[in-house]
């Protein structure tokens, strides 16, 4: 029915392959894109390049057992994975509010997946396939649940995903080695009880001495249900052993069993990410969709690259550190040239890669020397608050790259899009990097993220400090100035992380309105599973300092410190006005070019609306048409983006990126 380039989503399709069985079948809960952009496919495809059978079911119909039997048994075993995205950030806002649409199904059409999808998929898996099929529940969901974790939607802690979804093994973080792995011994008939050993995974056991790795105890489950300083502690242990060279196995006990995480996989090398990057992918949305509205999410990636993997940022809301893991690695120039010029001979191409990035575009290769050896500092970050001093900060590779595709034939620019660090380019003193950035490769935005300028709640969010911010602001503006570029800055800004008061959400205010800044959007912290951040959020305590922090958790001080970052929008004005209030911060309330907004005024009693000329607020007037390479907030007029869960919450992505969030 469909062309083999695709892998078989029927029996129809099998059949016509000549096939009358198959090995694996793989669950998702995104629609099947076939893009090394989408985590379930890359799984497919690696298994597809060992030799087996693959069958994908995609956004099967959970209420029975119907989709999941309608290809027939498979042989070996079900790979399930609830797709790019937690289930619950593509369904929900950080309000807890049901999103109107999901980029990764067909049509945007929301309801094509359950909540909880990775346990709803594995449990009708169990219903269809009975007790001896094996069950491997991997991606992004499962990654970041595998141990017992705070849950936002319950607001509640959760046992590891293991004991809920009936699953024998999990895999978590890049998954392509350990699946490797599982399929070989399935092939072998080993059971999936035996295999407690493989790297990247975790497993029920009733005994803990069947762990083969050095290990540590976490505190148990029901410790830190009743304890929010065990849970702090079992937070900053999972994060010192999240490291693939000097990681030691994890062991938390719940009920009477045992959950056991073995250490990280070691990184795909260049040569393993170069194969991945070459398996045969289409590119392309299925065409079951073509008459549904395609499949959105397919846009912001198809003309993109994924060059690298990991990420040295340690940003504490963001997940990719505990999925992806802190060591960097990425493919070689001629993987990515022919990535490229492959892209040339598209159909709808029109000469321009959309990005060069992953879930740093800047970053190339490991942070020093000594991690190759070592690992990771167990309780330091590479960048921030300062940089530390054995960073290598060197993007001449990453330069080297961009030049090349600069000058293959048919390709016009090269953009990046994915964000950069500024603080890491910011330490290269050579500074080509950063000028043939300017130059070549902003497609009139940079999207960067200084997220506050409070500097002690950078410190809670593992950021730099605002300096570091305003330097590169500088150095931005002059270059545009020597290129005589108009561009300008997309900032991300965070309200209510935690740390954040409402002070400190006035002095961004301040921040913002004295450079005549106002941002069209800002993202309220959103406490997804897994990161530092939503630790401190559930427990309101830092567990790498195990110090008290402030948390903002009522949605009336979340609606006023957000509201204070947009104080010049009208529908704001009221909440703006009660902030400052409840602040101490009247001096902002009146006329003067300090003032965020005017007071308020008695109602025309004619009219019923506020009396005088007008109600535009100071600020709004002050800020007026900045000069024009002035780095004003644009995010008005872009293309809608599909929710992210790199970053916090609904930008939580580049688990968009690379075979992530998988």
């Amino acid at each position: 029915m469909y062309p083999e380039v695709f892998l078989p989503v029927s029996r129809q399709d099998m059949q016509d392959r000549g096939w009358w069985w198959y090995d694996f079948l793989v669950v998702t809960g995104d629609a099947y894109v076939d893009h090394p952009s989408f985590g379930p496919t890359v799984i497919a495809r690696v298994l597809e390049a060992e030799g087996f059978r693959v069958a994908i079911l995609a956004q099967p119909d959970w209420h029975s057992c119907e989709d999941f039997l309608a290809m027939g048994r498979p042989k070996l075993g079900v790979m399930i994975g609830a797709g790019n995205l937690d289930s619950m950030v593509a369904h929900y806002t950080a309000a807890k509010k049901r999103r109107s649409e999901d980029f990764y199904s067909p049509g945007k059409k929301m309801g094509l997946r359950p909540d909880r999808a990775t346990i709803v998929y594995a449990n009708r898996a169990r219903e269809a396939f009975g007790p001896d099929m094996p069950i491997i529940i991997g991606g992004l969901e499962a990654s970041l649940r595998r141990f017992a974790h705070y849950d936002y939607w319950d607001d509640k802690v959760r046992r590891s995903i293991l004991f809920d979804a009936p699953a024998d093994i999990l895999t978590y973080g890049m998954g392509e080695n350990a699946t490797r792995e599982i399929a070989r011994r399935l092939k072998k008939k080993e059971s999936p009880a035996t295999m407690t050993d493989i790297k990247g995974t975790a497993v029920i056991v009733n005994d803990p001495a069947v762990c083969v790795y050095d290990h540590v105890d976490l505190p148990s489950y029901e410790e830190v249900v009743a304890d929010k300083v065990a849970y702090a502690n079992a937070t900053r242990m999972e994060y010192e052993e999240h490291d693939a060279v000097r990681g030691r196995a994890l062991i938390q006990s719940c009920a009477g069993k045992y959950l056991l995480v073995n250490p990280p996989q070691m990184p795909l090398s260049t040569a393993e990410l170069d194969a991945v990057a070459d398996l045969p992918y289409t590119r392309e949305v299925h065409p079951m969709y073509d008459a549904m509205g395609g499949v959105p999410a397919i846009e912001e990636v198809r003309f993109s690259v994924i060059h690298n993997r990991g990420c040295i940022g340690g940003c504490n809301f963001c997940a990719l550190a505990f999925h992806q893991g802190r060591m960097v690695t990425s493919r070689s120039h001629a993987s990515v040239i022919r990535e490229v010029t492959a892209m040339t001979k598209h159909p709808l191409w029109k000469g321009y890669v959309s990005d060069v990035g992953g879930p740093t575009a800047n970053f190339r290769h490991p942070s020093c020397q000594k991690q190759l050896e070592h690992g990771m500092c167990p309780n330091r970050q590479c960048l921030a608050p300062t940089p530390c001093r054995n960073l290598d900060a060197d993007e001449s590779d990453y330069l080297a790259l961009l030049r090349k595709l600069r000058g293959i034939p048919g390709v016009k620019k090269v953009f990046v899009r994915s964000g950069i660090r500024y603080d890491y380019m910011l330490c290269d003193k050579n500074g080509e990097f950063f000028s043939e950035l300017v130059h070549y490769h902003v497609s009139g935005q940079l999207k960067v993220a200084p997220e506050h300028c409070v500097n002690s709640v950078l410190d809670y969010m593992g950021k730099p400090h605002i300096e570091v911010y305003e330097k590169f602001m500088d150095k931005y503006r002059r270059l545009n100035d020597r290129y005589d570029k108009e561009q300008y800055i997309v900032p991300y800004l965070m309200s209510s992380h935690p740390g954040s008061t409402l002070d400190d959400a006035v002095e961004l205010a301040e921040y913002l309105h004295k450079r005549g800044r106002v941002p069209e959007q800002v993202q309220d912290f959103y406490p997804t599973p897994g990161t530092i951040s939503t630790c401190m959020y559930y427990t309101e305590i830092d567990p790498w300092t195990m110090k008290p922090v402030y948390v903002a958790k009522t949605p009336h001080e979340k609606a006023m410190q957000r509201a204070l970052l947009q104080w010049a929008r009208p529908d704001k004005r009221k909440l703006v006005i009660q902030a400052l209030h409840e602040a101490g911060r009247e001096d902002l309330i009146g006329y003067g070019k300090e003032c965020l907004v005017r007071p308020d005024r008695p109602q025309n009693p004619r009219t019923g609306k506020p009396q005088g000329k007008s109600d535009r607020s100071p600020a709004a007037k002050a800020s007026g048409r900045p000069d024009k390479r002035d780095t004003r907030d644009r995010r008005d007029g872009r293309k809608s983006e599909p929710p992210r869960q790199g970053r916090s919450g609904a930008r939580q992505n580049n688990d968009r990126k690379g075979g992530k969030r998988r």
